[in-house]
């Protein structure tokens, strides 16, 4: 071992991005000299089992340690065979500042790590008592072991260490002391590179997560409406928001959920970080492991690149899970692990992951119901159901859609430059009259088509033919006074006129739901709400 060839090992890692490449360089490059027993390097990591270590009385710190990173070597014994393993007894050492005899059982290593110090001992043909493993030092013809801290900055990172069985000297000590400043300004320059990539992989990814969410900036006091159960809404948002229970939003399609969900988070001391929305509804089966945890590159059939999981894009903030119901039973049990534990793993990587994780989950499934029928897990339900929140339709709180609709008005006509329009009494009675099946969203809908049509004059309500005239004749003719004509239809029948209307349209596209010519374009609305209000109404193809 000369300069030259501990040169030429530093200058094949000096640009390297990849920590773990320079990690395997070094150590290769020490293997590949035949003078070179074994190469190894131990960084310094947060300790995990510190608590139960049967070595922690003789350790000077209780919360982290070495571990065993890269190793590389070639045998006497069997030449072809490397020793490339990090595994074993020597993966992890204490870190200690005890040197004497007490070296063999307490760890070189981590007397170099903790003061910082090199160590030579070249007359180990003769004096193995500081060795574990005297035997394989003999077999191996090991004369001398040097070892050094990596020090970057003042920090100690860890500790390259070398048997040889050629005798070094004090000369070769302080030729490993130099290498070993260089190869731990490689290791912090390749970590500073990862970090980096990771960061814009990150922000690209919350760039794309949030570029809707923040069309519109939301607060809790921009929740429109005035009703008893709205109201005892907000009084439950106000006890949930600040702490960090887990929270269950059930509601029909279009209710508002998700406003809902972005009222507790920007009310919550998790504000500053990201709300992260996972559509469940929109995730193919085989692909949910992967949006939750993320996966490493090669790791199935169409993983080109590593990818950040919506757990790791959220940690420090809030998760929304949106539709939670259409999870599959056999991902269930890992995001119950994630949920309880604060862990998980991507997919193709042994590596455990913590996540700082707030949730708030969605439906407007019957979740009981799913767990009886054995479509959801028990546990799982009653690890989301830890603070329940009801949205009533909109057809249970019709006295909200005069706000609603003068809300959505104006918002319309601002975002399309069309002069500001009066909504009428008239106008009023008609939307009181309707069902709303598609809840808020489709009064959204309904107002904007109206601003359309309008051409910038007079307000022209365009109510869907199930719920306009149908439901309460002449509406149409009304004028501005509160007096209503034609006949009134009771609830009961109105769920019947729905549920009439939406059997006629799924005849019509033969029973078809979503995609071109289904019920729902056929209804003006989507797959997952008409899904909804078949279910709720009970409808079932007759045979």
């Amino acid at each position: 071992m000369n300069i030259e060839f501990l040169q030429s090992i530093a200058l094949s890692v000096a640009n390297e991005q990849s920590v773990k490449v320079v990690f395997s360089k070094i150590v290769k490059g020490f293997a590949d000299d035949p003078n070179i027993v074994l190469a190894r390097i131990w960084l310094i990591k947060p300790g995990d089992i510190c608590d139960s270590c049967p070595k922690r009385e003789s350790c000077s710190n209780h919360d982290k340690c070495l571990r065993l990173v890269a190793s590389d070597g070639r045998s006497i014994q069997n030449k072809d065979k490397r020793s490339v393993s990090i595994d074993g007894n020597y993966r992890r050492f204490p870190i200690c500042a005890v040197k004497s005899n007490s070296l063999a059982s307490l760890g070189k290593i981590g007397f170099i790590a903790d003061t910082g110090k090199g160590l030579l001992y070249n007359d180990i043909d003769r004096n193995t008592e500081w060795l574990r493993d005297p035997e394989w030092a003999i077999r191996e013809n090991v004369t001398s072991f040097a070892g050094q801290p990596l020090i970057f900055r003042k920090e100690v990172l860890g500790v390259l260490a070398i048997f040889s069985r050629v005798v070094l000297n004090e000369s070769h000590l302080k030729m490993l002391r130099i290498f070993a400043d260089n190869a731990a300004a490689a290791i912090s320059n390749a970590r500073a590179f990862e970090t980096i990539e990771q960061l814009q992989s990150r922000l690209k990814l919350e760039n794309e997560y949030l570029r809707d969410e923040v069309k519109d900036v939301y607060s809790f006091d921009k929740i429109v409406g005035q009703s008893a159960s709205l109201q005892n809404v907000f009084h439950q948002i106000s006890l949930v928001a600040p702490t960090d229970a887990t929270v269950l939003i059930h509601g029909e399609s279009g209710t508002g959920k998700e406003l809902i969900a972005l009222s507790i988070h920007q009310r919550s001391k998790r504000s500053k970080s990201p709300l992260i929305k996972v559509n469940c509804a929109s995730i193919p089966r085989d692909l949910f492991e992967s949006e939750f945890f993320g996966h490493v590159k090669g790791a199935f059939t169409g993983a080109v690149k590593d990818r950040i999981g919506r757990f790791q894009l959220a940690d420090g903030g809030t998760l929304f899970l949106d539709e939670i119901g259409e999870i599959p039973i056999e991902t269930q049990s890992k995001l119950l692990r994630a949920l309880q534990e604060g862990e998980y793993e991507k997919i193709g990587d042994e590596k455990t992951r913590k996540v700082n994780v707030r949730i708030i989950a969605a439906t407007n499934r019957d979740l009981k119901e799913e767990v009886q029928s054995n479509k959801f897990r028990e546990d799982l339900y009653f690890r989301l159901n830890v603070f329940p929140l009801e949205i009533a339709p909109l057809r249970d709180r019709k006295e909200d859609l005069p706000l609603l609709a003068e809300h959505f008005l104006g918002q319309s006509c601002r975002r399309l430059s069309m002069p500001t329009l009066q909504l009428k009494n008239r106008h009023v009675l008609e939307l009181q009259n309707y069902n709303w099946p598609g809840n808020i969203r489709e009064l959204q809908n309904v107002i904007e088509r109206g601003v359309i049509l309008s051409m910038g004059k007079e307000f022209k309500l365009d109510l869907p033919e199930a719920g306009g005239s149908t439901l309460c004749q002449d509406t149409r003719n009304l004028d501005n006074s509160n007096e209503q004509h034609g006949n009134i239809l009771t609830y009961p029948g109105l769920k019947q006129l729905e549920k009439d209307n939406i059997v006629a349209a799924l005849d019509m596209s033969g029973w078809k739901v979503g995609g071109a010519g289904g019920a729902a374009e056929i209804l003006e609305t989507k797959p997952t709400t008409l899904a909804s209000r078949i279910k709720a109404l009970g409808i079932q193809k007759q045979t």
